[in-house]
C-alpha cells in the first residue's frame, strides 16, 4: 500500500465515524492486501466489501471498524469470532485482545487463514474448523463475541457464552436481503439489545463444509 493510499483509507475510516485510536491504529497495522484474493490487492483499501473463497466476502473496512469499535474490546479481553472468512477480523482484533478464538465453517478458509495469521506473527489467534451453532463446551465463555455472518436470530446457547457484562455483536435478520447489526449486553442472566447499523452480509449457516 502506498502512503497515499494508506492516508486515504484511514481518512475514508474517520470520515464515516470510526474514533476509537486504538481500532484506527489495528486497521492501519494489519496489511488488508494479504487476506484478498491477488485480482483483488488493488482494490483492497477501497471501502467495498470484496470476495474470497467459498462464495464468502471480506467485509468493507468501515463495517469491520464500526463492528470492532461497538465491540468495545480490552487488552486483556478473551473474544470469540463466529465466521473466520478471510482472517481480516480476527487479525484486527488480534491487535486489541489476549486472545482470539475464531471458528470457521469451511475448512479450506481455515486452512488458509491459520496460515495468513501464522506468517504475519499473530500467535495469540486461534482458528478451529466448526460450526458456530455449536461451540465445543471446552472453549469455555467470552468477554466479547462477534458474528460476522447473517444470522436469523441470535441462539440463546451462544449468548450464553458471554461472560458477565459481555458483548455479543451480530448482524440480525433474513439470509436474503439486509440486516440489522445487534449488539446484545449481558446483564445478569439478562440480555439487553441495541439496534446499531444496516448491513448485508452472507448467511450462517450450521454444520461444516469443505467448499461449495
Amino acid at each position: 500500500m502506498s502512503p497515499s493510499e494508506k492516508m486515504q483509507f484511514q481518512l475514508t475510516l474517520r470520515r464515516r465515524g470510526i474514533s476509537d485510536r486504538s481500532v484506527l491504529k489495528a486497521m492501519d497495522d494489519v496489511p488488508r492486501e494479504l487476506f484478498v484474493t491477488p485480482p483483488d490487492r488493488e482494490h483492497a483499501y477501497r471501502d467495498i466489501a470484496l470476495g474470497i473463497a467459498c462464495g464468502q466476502t471480506i467485509s468493507q473496512p468501515f463495517v469491520v471498524g464500526y463492528m470492532t469499535e461497538q465491540l468495545q474490546v480490552k487488552p486483556d479481553h478473551r473474544v470469540l469470532e463466529i465466521g473466520t472468512g478471510s482472517g481480516y477480523q480476527a487479525a484486527i482484533l488480534s491487535r486489541l485482545c489476549r486472545d482470539v478464538v475464531s471458528i470457521e465453517r469451511y475448512r479450506t478458509l481455515a486452512d488458509r487463514a491459520r496460515i495468513v495469521l501464522a506468517d504475519l506473527g499473530y500467535g495469540n489467534v486461534e482458528v478451529i474448523a466448526g460450526d458456530g451453532f455449536d461451540i465445543p463446551a471446552n472453549l469455555g465463555t467470552f468477554d466479547r463475541i462477534i458474528v460476522t455472518a447473517a444470522m436469523e436470530e441470535v441462539p440463546q446457547a451462544l449468548l450464553s457464552r458471554l461472560d458477565p457484562d459481555g458483548i455479543l455483536i451480530a448482524p440480525v435478520g433474513p439470509h436474503t436481503g439486509s440486516q440489522m447489526l445487534m449488539r446484545f449486553k449481558r446483564s445478569g442472566d439478562a440480555f439487553q439489545p441495541q439496534e446499531l447499523l444496516g448491513v448485508r452480509f452472507v448467511p450462517a449457516l450450521k454444520g461444516v463444509a469443505r467448499e461449495l
